[in-house]
């Protein structure tokens, strides 16, 4: 697996280059470097290799994914979109669904998965969106918000309410009434495709429903999302990386009162604290992924710890950096300008830094008893 890791790592070094900057202030990826990079299987690497996949382990994938976060969120954000996708359908489908579904996630096609609503974001009881059986079709209404890919989207995964459970059906981001409508100008991951996207009485078969439903709806949505929470916490630990090459750099080439700014106290403070950042929330995510591989009874909470790290880190982190870079990173574009409104970001989604918090001290509570 560490081959096919260095291959991918140098490969999407080599395909960024320095695009990043002006991929995020253009709001846009490329897509054929999208396609090309899902047909080789990086952009969801933890499918198995029977459906096209690499079937890497959630270390090594972790790792991977900390390294094109260090080059660019809006592209990692993608990858963990994807890889939330193959995940559900993973989990959720049953055989001829991960048959019929997964080589495509593999294969160059990209999917999204829709959880949040205007009202419904955190809180998924208040979730909506409708999955109606309907003979042997299903109709699908609702309305979901800020969802990452969609603007790209071949597929997207739409969880919503199902009679008195929870289900989620794959739908073609083509099908008669859906509409897709860009998020103008957000702050953070500006190319990674955030959309709103509207379902009106969208017909599918009831095949496109993975599992066939009925499940709660709370477990559901939990269940896709660890892999978010993971995958965005290897991502801040790429952002945190970034920081530190760039804050670093400029501190030992920058002169002030006749000396680098490396040895101003208050900067070498910064920089310390940046080092200390990315070690802490490598560590927990480095455990996240042992007890992932290890299907261990700690993973939910220790993604839940390497998220909440991760991105309270990451966004610590940035603002030290911008710091230190002062004006050469208040710049839109720069690095750390970038990270910056990146990292803050990654404090909102797959659970809040407060939802994370709650779930952390509901578990410390627990294991007091």
């Amino acid at each position: 697996m560490a081959e096919w890791r260095a291959d991918a790592c140098e490969g999407v070094t080599q395909l960024v280059g320095d695009q990043a900057p002006a991929w995020d202030l253009a709001g846009v990826l490329p897509t054929e470097t999208l396609r090309a990079l899902g047909k080789q299987g990086l952009l969801c690497a933890e499918v198995p290799v029977e459906y096209g996949g690499i079937g890497a382990d959630s270390s090594d994938n972790g790792a991977f994914t900390a390294h094109v976060g260090s080059l660019c969120s809006s592209l990692r954000s993608v990858m963990t979109s994807q890889g939330m996708a193959a995940w559900t359908i993973r989990r959720l489908g049953d055989a001829r669904q991960r048959q019929e579904y997964l080589p495509r996630l593999t294969g160059g096609e990209l999917a999204a998965v829709a959880f949040s609503e205007r009202d419904a974001g955190s809180d998924v009881t208040a979730m909506a969106t409708e999955i109606r059986a309907d003979g042997d079709t299903v109709v699908v209404d609702g309305r979901k918000a800020w969802t990452t890919v969609a603007r790209y989207a071949d597929s997207i995964v739409v969880f919503g309410r199902y009679g008195d459970a929870g289900a989620a059906v794959v739908v073609p981001a083509d099908a008669p009434g859906v509409t897709i409508r860009p998020v103008p100008n957000p702050s953070g991951c500006r190319a990674a495709g955030h959309a709103d996207v509207s379902l009106d009485a969208v017909r599918l078969p009831a095949s496109a429903v993975l599992g066939g439903g009925g499940q709660q709806l709370q477990l559901l949505v939990t269940t896709a999302l660890a892999y978010g929470r993971i995958s965005v916490a290897w991502g801040c630990v790429g952002i945190l990386r970034a920081c530190l090459s760039a804050a670093g750099s400029h501190a030992r080439t920058r002169r002030q009162f006749g000396r680098p700014l490396a040895e101003h106290q208050l900067v070498a403070r910064h920089l310390a604290e940046l080092m200390a950042a990315e070690q802490a929330a490598t560590r927990v995510c480095e455990h996240a992924s042992r007890c992932w591989d290890a299907g261990s009874p700690e993973m939910v909470i220790a993604t839940v710890l390497a998220k909440y790290v991760g991105s309270t880190e990451a966004a610590r982190g940035a603002a030290a950096a911008v710091q230190v870079l002062a004006s050469a990173g208040a710049q839109d574009g720069h690095v750390v300008a970038r990270a910056y409104r990146d990292a803050k970001l990654m404090e909102l989604i797959e659970g809040s830094t407060e939802i994370c918090q709650l779930i952390l001290a509901q578990h410390a509570v627990a294991q007091s008893r």
